[in-house]
């Protein structure tokens, strides 16, 4: 198991167990990216899980974004 695989791990526990609220903004982005890299392509369920996933992860950023201010704004 690779370094990434464990930390996709850890934060999935963290979502699993706390809610995906429980990670900060850089955490979330994270995991994020980590699912992306990710193939499900062999197994449909775990792909469309994986796809459900994501779209909350970006939703809890831009609710995040939305609440502390989007630290990507350049005005």
């Amino acid at each position: 198991m690779s370094s990434d695989d464990l930390e996709r791990q850890n934060l999935l526990d963290a979502v699993m167990n706390r809610g995906i609220h429980v990670l900060s903004r850089i955490e979330l982005e994270r995991l994020h990216y980590l699912l992306e890299q990710k193939d499900y392509s062999h197994d449909a369920k775990a792909e469309k899980s994986k796809n459900k996933l994501l779209k909350k992860i970006s939703i809890a950023i831009y609710d995040y974004d939305m609440k502390y201010g989007n630290s990507f704004k350049t005005s």
